[in-house]
């Protein structure tokens, strides 16, 4: 009897851990085609048409193409607080060992370069409205600008209007994601370089 229900409950385990890949899966899948495709013209039946699976079966992990890129904005934002777990001694030094995890992850996990184009994307007019205020709950040009005060009043940062300076730092990360995922041949710079920005 206790063998019996050791064997059942391998096998729930089973199907609950099949049923979490595939429910990655077509969250990944469908994030590649929103990028290349576009979310309006992205349709239901491409996702699972490049799976390989029924429009049925998509069905039953996403009611509808909506609650998929809703799933997945809400993925980003939650990636996104990663950066607010950044340890650091000096302000200076949250900038760079931010930039070292993030182009770490991104090297390990491609879709990482995806999912910031998709954040930008899900901001446009054109996104519904519910799933923009999502995007738009992420902002870390605000976090960041109250650490470069932290730094500019240390004097390992340079002076100037601190909201400013985090645009333009993530501005720089924005672009050199975007760049990166169109043309991958390019190498990423030293996380350095890029904090040169901020660096008195």
């Amino acid at each position: 009897m206790f063998n019996e229900y050791m064997l059942n409950e391998r096998e729930a385990m089973t199907r609950k851990e099949q049923k979490e890949m595939r429910s990655k899966q077509i969250l990944f899948k469908a994030l590649e085609l929103f990028i290349t495709k576009g979310y309006a013209e992205t349709k239901i039946s491409d996702i699972a048409e490049s799976l390989g699976i029924s429009t049925g079966l998509l069905f039953h992990y996403y009611e509808s193409k909506e609650k998929l890129y809703e799933a997945l904005v809400v993925m980003g934002a939650e990636h996104s607080m990663n950066s607010e777990r950044v340890e650091y001694d000096d302000p200076i030094d949250y900038f760079t060992n931010f930039i070292n995890m993030l182009f770490t992850a991104a090297e390990k996990q491609p879709w990482v370069y995806q999912m910031f184009m998709l954040m930008l994307q899900a901001r446009r007019p054109n996104t519904p409205e519910h799933i923009m205020k999502i995007a738009l709950s992420v902002n870390k040009v605000d976090y960041a600008a109250e650490i470069i005060k932290k730094g500019q009043e240390k004097g390992s940062i340079k002076e100037g209007d601190p909201t400013a300076l985090s645009f333009a730092f993530w501005c720089s990360i924005q672009g050199i994601m975007e760049i990166h995922l169109i043309a991958p041949e390019y190498p990423l710079p030293k996380a350095e370089w890029i904090t040169d920005i901020l660096r008195k």
